[in-house]
C-alpha cells in the first residue's frame, strides 16, 4: 500500500484529486442575480421585523430562543 501511495504521489494524481475534491463550478449570471435579490429581500424582511419588535436582535439569528 505504501508503494502504491508513493507512486500516486509522484505521478501527481493525489494532488489533482485533492484539487478537484471541493470544486464548485461558477454559477451563471442569472442565478447569481436571482440569489442576490432573494438575499436582499430576506435581509430587508428581517430588519423590518426587528424594527417593529417582532424579532429579537440576536437570538433568532442563531436559532436560540
Amino acid at each position: 500500500m505504501r508503494r502504491v501511495k508513493r507512486s500516486w504521489q509522484q505521478s501527481g494524481k493525489l494532488i489533482q484529486a485533492r484539487k478537484i475534491k471541493y470544486f464548485d463550478p461558477k454559477k451563471s449570471k442569472n442565478l447569481q442575480k436571482n440569489l442576490a435579490i432573494k438575499k436582499a429581500h430576506k435581509v430587508e424582511k428581517v430588519t423590518y421585523l426587528r424594527k417593529i419588535g417582532r424579532m429579537p436582535e440576536e437570538e433568532e439569528r442563531f436559532g436560540r430562543k
